[in-house]
């Protein structure tokens, strides 16, 4: 029989199962460690070996039911230590339940025996996080140099994080945030002005096209919320909530306005997304696209003017699992031991 034994660090069990010893991660821990770690060079790794046809990333499986969807991504960077199943899940009424929208987990196992060697019980957190970073990193490449606003589309805990996480890149604080009611817009700007941002919000997201040059979406929205109309020169905006291929943030006429396309996934990019939806309706073609490790790495051009209209395409993909899993799985295991 398998026994846990509780480590010097509260919380972390080691499970003795007579061949090997696999460690189980609680939340707390990951949030412990987290600020020790380079997140962006880490990701960025990931996305970079991706695009250099470095690691394995099969097809996204994926459950949608009827309050909730079920995300399972997974693959391994060739000559890693470690291969990474990622179990993530949104259900978006949770909230009139008390409970939060997001859980999951990550499992880390051994390349070379298959052995189970860590669980990460993050509830979701670390997909949340990464995407931030994702996020970020877009920004980073791809945003104008001079920021004069930026505007976040959506009121909860991705919006939050995605405004936090653009503190590494800019230095920006005036915020127009749009969000379905007062009363979540309140909420929003009172959490974030506590952070040192200045936050307006809105109801009408035409509003955020008129006056940001730097645009986040981060809701579950099944139709376009941001149209051509309102498009300003020199405007990049990265769109992370469309992962599926029901969702979709942005008219397709956005896209095909943009003088650049990221995805961070051109072939999941294809199956899902702004981009899918945009090649759906013939207003862009696949020919135009790059992809985000190509340009990290330099071998395809970002932003190369203030006037460009640029667009990420950011539906998430495991490579970003892989990295944060090993990164955070590494430094809690030197940590404790």
């Amino acid at each position: 029989m398998m026994g846990c034994t509780l480590l010097r660090s509260p919380g972390f069990c080691l499970f003795d199962s007579g061949s090997y010893n696999m460690k189980i991660i609680p939340l707390e821990q990951i949030k412990e460690v987290l600020p020790s770690i380079d997140l962006v060079s880490e990701i960025e790794k990931g996305f970079v070996a991706y695009s250099q046809k470095r690691s394995v990333v099969p097809p996204v499986g994926e459950l949608l039911l009827d309050k909730g969807e079920v995300h399972i991504k997974y693959g391994y960077i060739k000559e890693d230590d470690y291969y990474v199943i990622k179990i993530a899940s949104g259900f978006y009424e949770n909230s009139q339940l008390g409970l939060p929208s997001s859980n999951g987990l990550m499992l880390l196992f051994k390349q070379e025996t298959g052995e189970l060697a860590g669980v990460l019980l993050d509830e979701g957190y670390l997909t949340d996080v990464r995407t931030a970073i994702a996020g970020s990193i877009a920004a980073k490449y791809l945003a104008p140099k001079d920021i004069t606003r930026i505007g976040i589309v959506g009121t909860g805990i991705q919006a939050r994080l995605q405004l936090r996480y653009l503190k590494a890149v800019t230095d920006c604080k005036s915020v127009l945030v749009w969000g379905r009611g007062e009363e979540q817009i309140e909420g929003f700007r009172s959490d974030m002005e506590a952070e040192g941002f200045s936050v307006k919000g809105t109801t009408a997201a035409s509003e955020v096209l008129l006056s940001c040059n730097l645009i986040v979406t981060t809701t579950p929205s099944k139709e376009p919320l941001l149209f051509a109309p309102g498009l300003q020169s020199g405007t990049h905006i990265t769109a992370v909530g469309s992962d599926t291929p029901q969702k979709q943030e942005l008219d397709p006429e956005l896209l095909e306005r943009a003088d650049l396309i990221v995805a961070d996934s051109i072939s999941q990019c294809l199956e899902r997304g702004e981009i899918y939806q945009a090649i759906r309706s013939e207003k862009i073609s696949e020919e135009e696209l790059v992809e985000l490790g190509s340009v990290i790495s330099g071998s395809a051009n970002g932003r190369n003017s203030p006037e460009q209209i640029t667009i990420a395409d950011l539906t998430g993909v495991a490579v970003q699992d892989m990295m944060i899993a090993r990164a955070v799985f590494s430094a809690v295991i030197a940590k404790v031991v």
